[in-house]
């Protein structure tokens, strides 16, 4: 059992109980999770079995997209419904238009600031245990990208939207700052995944239908490695070259052509796939300078 199984996480453990569930129920050695959810989020929570492991880093980026309701008139010391309210605003003068207004303005790329209870790591402490002992630190802000974000459903004091958005953006950080846009203080009150990359809730399995699926039909979901790695552009090499990448060395862009071998200029640091018969040999990254650097190879199967 080598890929990914996509499980649909529901409300209350934490990621890394769902790895331990799933590593005790497959009987796997080693499982991981792409991306991590609060508990009280569910959705799309892909794991990979055993040596898929190692393809981890090549599948986390990507757009991801939720489902969020955000409660406005509150904030929360964790920026979601788990934290303590620690500020309340009046939305008696808020109306549909006004936060529509704000929430659209959030489109595009934007400056995010982390919130405290993240596991991001500051001297090498995670953020969320100095936030769990009253401590509060300056947090630098990153630059992340709303592809889109759309409104379903207003009633006051609670908004529903869908949010496609690129990795590294948090969702509770966004309703912080929506609740400060429009004066009243917000929370993230509901978070679903359905898409993370090119997983989906259509690819999923429920947790809770894990001990009674049989095995057959467990394994049947895990993503093999080669599909998985359709998604990165594939180059076709020859017998003799595939067998110096796999003895580690690194090709050169001037040793193929462009014209037959990929339909357009590689960007710098785009990742690329070596293949031979259909099975992939490398993966590498361009780095310029008509230079590859090989991340993983792959042996003979």
């Amino acid at each position: 059992m080598v890929g990914v199984l996509v499980v649909d996480k529901p409300a209350g453990p934490t990621s890394h109980d769902v790895v331990m569930m799933v590593k005790k129920r497959l009987g796997a050695k080693k499982v991981g999770h792409i991306g991590i959810l609060d508990p009280f989020a569910t959705g799309v929570l892909p794991l990979c079995i055993n040596d898929a492991t190692r393809l981890a880093r090549f599948l986390e980026d990507g757009e991801k997209e939720y489902l969020a309701t955000i409660r406005l008139g509150e904030e929360t010391d964790t920026y979601d419904r788990e934290g303590r309210v620690t500020a309340r605003g009046d939305v008696t003068s808020i109306n549909k238009e006004d936060i529509v207004s704000a929430i659209v303005s959030f489109q595009g790329k934007i400056e995010q600031v982390p919130p405290m209870f993240s596991a991001i790591k500051v001297n090498g402490i995670p953020l969320y245990r100095l936030a769990r002992q009253g401590v509060v630190v300056e947090r630098k802000s990153k630059e992340v990208e709303i592809y889109e974000i759309e409104i379903n459903n207003v009633d006051i004091p609670f908004v529903s939207m869908r949010v496609v958005c690129s990795k590294g953006t948090y969702i509770r950080s966004l309703a912080f700052d929506i609740g400060i846009k429009l004066g009243c203080g917000a929370h993230l009150a509901a978070l679903r995944r359905t898409k993370n990359g090119p997983f989906s809730l259509e690819q999923s399995i429920s947790i809770d239908r894990l001990p009674e699926t049989r095995g057959d039909i467990l394994k049947e979901k895990i993503i093999s490695v080669e599909r998985l790695l359709t998604n990165i552009p594939g180059i076709e090499v020859d017998d003799e070259m595939a067998e110096r990448i796999r003895q580690g060395v690194w090709p050169k862009l001037s040793q193929f052509d462009p014209q037959k071998d990929f339909p357009s200029s590689i960007e710098c640091n785009e990742m690329v796939r070596f293949v031979r018969n259909g099975r992939s040999v490398g993966i590498a990254r361009y780095k310029g300078n008509n230079e590859f650097k090989l991340e993983k190879v792959f042996n003979k199967q």
